[in-house]
């Protein structure tokens, strides 16, 4: 990938200029990537030892556990030192390593959440045919695809970001390198090179957006009828964790990426990100975990396990 700036390096926004303000900024998210880590951890290491949790839909929670560490992981820390360092820099290969990261493993995890609409539908529509669809090896399939697609999304989309000849300076409006913001910094007359792939964008973002409103009205369509009020609490408290981490990601996503310029600010631009590249990741395994006793369950079998190995 080639070059096309007169730069070698990009300055990053710093969210303060005195140093008691830098120290509270990298207390804030030291905490919130701690809590991130903490938390979806615990899912990946319970999901991968607990044999009762070998199942699709935990299969699923420990793929997007992983999406969501590696994503916090690719924007906070990078944020963290620069309050530390007391400097803006990265560099040129440092930014398109950043920006291919986020946009694979975000659109990772959108392909992902719709898998898991689909394996939510299966489960709740179709119970009698849920071991034959939704097998081991189809749900790898799934899983895999999901992976891919983010991957060849995030080389298209990223290769032709920096292919386009940067000419308003080098100073990124984000805490991480972020394609709408990388996008100001291109000459007027190439910005239209990226229209292709942005209405690429809007098709998926909302292709998969609507298969998953769809598949969630025929599963509440069958809940309703479910006569007994437990099955029918029982049945939301699987579904309704997901539908509020897919609002939360999806409306932030298709509203940091596709907003027009002129309602574009700042501070306004800092919020979104901040709510869809640092909030999912923290509380999705507080909103899958809440009203899951399996899953806490097999927690608390972790945690008995680490203390009887440390007397």
């Amino acid at each position: 990938m080639s070059n096309n700036s007169s730069f070698d390096e990009f300055l990053l926004l710093a969210f303060a200029d005195t140093q008691e303000l830098q120290l509270l900024h990298f207390s804030l998210f030291l905490g919130i990537y701690l809590a991130a880590f903490l938390g979806n951890g615990l899912i990946i290491t319970a999901v991968a030892c607990d044999h009762h949790l070998h199942t699709p839909m935990y299969f699923f929670l420990l793929n997007l556990s992983i999406l969501d560490l590696g994503s916090i992981s690719t924007t906070v820390p990078k944020s963290m030192a620069i309050s530390l360092r007391n400097t803006r820099s990265i560099s040129y290969s440092g930014c398109v390593a950043q920006v291919f990261l986020v946009l694979f493993l975000l659109s990772a995890e959108h392909f992902l959440l719709t898998v898991m609409a689909y394996d939510r539908f299966v489960a709740i529509c179709k119970p009698l045919h849920y071991g034959t669809i939704m097998g081991s090896r189809a749900c790898a399939r799934m899983a895999a695809a999901a992976w891919a697609s983010g991957f060849i999304y995030s080389l298209l989309h990223t290769g032709n970001t920096f292919s386009l000849p940067l000419c308003q300076g080098n100073a990124v409006d984000q805490f991480f390198c972020e394609i709408p913001q990388i996008l100001k910094l291109s000459c007027a007359d190439s910005y239209l090179r990226e229209a292709g792939l942005i209405v690429v964008s809007v098709f998926l973002v909302f292709g998969c957006f609507i298969f998953i409103v769809l598949s969630y009205v025929q599963i509440f369509t069958v809940v309703l009828r479910i006569p007994s009020e437990q099955g029918r609490h029982k049945t939301f408290s699987m579904c309704l964790p997901h539908l509020a981490v897919v609002s939360l990601f999806v409306s932030t996503t298709a509203f940091a990426y596709l907003k027009p310029p002129t309602i574009s600010s700042p501070s306004l631009d800092l919020v979104v990100t901040v709510l869809y590249s640092v909030v999912p990741p923290t509380l999705n395994s507080l909103l899958y975990s809440m009203r899951n006793k399996e899953l806490q369950e097999a927690v608390r079998k972790l945690f008995q396990l680490v203390q009887a190995q440390q007397q």
